[in-house]
Parts: C-alpha cells; structure tokens; sequence
C-alpha cells in the first residue's frame, strides 16, 4: 500500500522538509509515504476562494484517482493515536493506495470532503500549512508504530 500525502503548496521551509523526512523515511517498505504537491491557484482576476478552491480540487482528485481519499478538515473526527492504528490496519487490509488531502490556503472544496471516504480532524486549532504536514507525517509514523508493536508510542 502506498501513503500519499496530497499538499496543496509549495516551497516548505527546510524544517518542515527535514523533519517530514525523518518520519517519512521511518516507515516500512509495505506503506511508503510519498508527498506531492499540488499547484496551488492564483488569487488573481478577481478569482473569489469557491473559485480557487475549485481549481484546487480538479488536480486533488486528478492526483488521488482511485485511492481512499482521506480529507483533512478540522471539521473532520479527531481520532485518538490508537483509533488511527484501528484505522490504518483497515486501509491496509482494503488493497487500495490512500491520499490524505491537505487544502491550500483557501481550504478544501466542497467536492474532496464530499467524494472523501473519510474526514480527518487533527486539531480544532489553526495550523500553519508546514505544520500540517509535519504532524500528519509524524502520526502516520505513531500509527503504524502501534500496529507493529514498536516502543516508539506509549499509552
């Protein structure tokens, strides 16, 4: 299975880069994680946010095709460390790849957490972009550390 983290943006800072690799590079042959940017949409003639968004949307679901689409929302459950666990050994065990959506500036469109398969919430906090994508790593790591018994999670 593969782990696809579909980033609206570009341009991280290097510790958001450093950091999501030393998560990244921690998981297991069977469920490599690989992020791709996607081009985020100019705010420019007068384009309003449901425009954008749009735009944004049409190469999301274009990157995701047919994986289990995974919505980051903070509308979305907040899942405890073991219920992600729960979570990631049924999309191991569905035989489809998965895409965890991270919106642009805007947000998500109304079509991603429509078409989701699930609804993530990983803070009712607002989070700066780089950070999203630094705990999202982070936790994918936690859960399958979980999953495969390792000390590295604590309950």
């Amino acid at each position: 299975m593969k782990l696809r983290i579909l980033s609206v943006g570009h341009k991280m800072p290097a510790w958001v880069e450093m950091a999501c690799a030393e998560y990244l590079k921690r998981m297991p042959r069977e469920m490599l994680v690989e992020i791709i940017e996607i081009k985020p949409d100019k705010r420019a003639s007068g384009k309003n946010a449901a425009q954008v968004q749009e735009a944004e949307s049409k190469r999301i679901l274009e990157a995701a095709g047919r994986d289990y689409l995974i919505a980051l929302d903070e509308r979305g459950q907040e899942p405890t460390t073991l219920q992600l666990a729960e979570r990631m050994k049924t999309w191991l065990s569905g035989g489809r790849d998965v895409s965890l959506v991270i919106g642009g500036a805007d947000g998500l469109h109304e079509d991603i957490k429509t078409r989701a398969d699930w609804l993530w919430g990983l803070s009712k906090l607002t989070l700066p972009h780089g950070m999203v994508r630094v705990v999202l790593a982070e936790q994918l790591y936690r859960a399958h550390t979980v999953i495969s018994n390792h000390p590295y999670h604590r309950e």
